[in-house]
């Protein structure tokens, strides 16, 4: 049986530390990334661009939130986001389906890292993609309409959230997917919905009642209103329960995920 974060002998991780090759793990999917950032990094925010382009150039005339804000500088802050889910997603899921599909994954199997190292290091590595890529879209898209920077802290605090638990939900995603087209519906018929259903092109307050309920079942919703408070100082619901629910959300996603690792999902095949 090939070993697994679980069942590493138990003498070898003996007084090791629970974080012990975390960084060298972290160091290793960084440089990942990076290696082809151009496809990684620059490719997403040139797709922001567009959409800013587009939507802000058909829509700008048309509407109006949050009190006269002109609709270009209300769509930057979800675009940010938006990058952010999306490719803290994408670097974790990735990674980790293309390890299992080439076989070099039996490399890490075989050292004592613990499932709490793998966790960090792969969380940690996909919150540096997403906030990168956030970095980037928010560089290129402020010419277009100044956002503003009304409560930083809560910019900070819903973006590192966020991508921490994109970060999560990719492992789970690239531990219970076996090829390619798996991880594509899974990203295609999840994760893309509920990010394009988040309020990122749009308030829902703009929305029937009904709408407006479903809407707010969705925990994207409060990551990217939360984020958008942070710019403006006004959002559709309190930055206070965003957080709450946000929180809440990360902590059910990273148990499930270092559950898993614990217990070599899919991993020993």
């Amino acid at each position: 049986m090939t070993p697994t974060p679980s069942n590493t002998s138990s003498s070898t991780r003996e007084g090791a530390r629970p974080l012990a090759g975390a960084r060298t793990l972290f160091y290793k999917e960084v440089l990942r990334f990076w290696k082809v950032s151009f496809q990684t990094v620059a490719a997403p925010v040139l797709t922001a661009v567009l959409y800013l382009l587009i939507f802000g150039h058909v829509l700008e005339d048309h509407v109006k939130v949050y009190d006269q804000i002109a609709y270009t500088r209300f769509l930057i802050p979800g675009l940010v986001m938006m990058s952010v889910l999306q490719n803290a997603f994408a670097n974790t899921s990735s990674s980790l389906i293309q390890s299992k599909i080439t076989g070099n994954l039996v490399f890490l199997l075989v050292t004592p890292l613990s499932p709490l190292a793998w966790y960090v290091a792969y969380v940690s590595a996909s919150m540096v993609r997403g906030l990168a890529v956030g970095a980037g879209v928010l560089a290129a898209t402020v010419w277009f309409g100044w956002p503003g920077f009304a409560q930083p802290v809560w910019i900070l605090v819903f973006a590192l959230m966020g991508a921490a638990l994109m970060g999560s939900l990719g492992l789970i995603a690239g531990l219970w997917a076996e090829k390619f087209d798996q991880m594509a519906a899974f990203q295609n018929f999840i994760v893309m919905p509920m990010t394009f259903l988040a309020g990122v092109f749009y308030s829902v307050h703009s929305l029937p009642a009904f709408w407006q309920g479903v809407s707010q079942l969705n925990p994207f919703f409060y990551m990217v209103d939360g984020l958008r408070h942070g710019f403006f100082g006004v959002s559709d619901v309190s930055p206070w329960v965003s957080l709450a629910v946000v929180g809440a959300s990360f902590i059910v996603i990273a148990g499930v995920t270092l559950r898993l690792l614990q217990t070599g999902y899919k991993l020993r095949h």
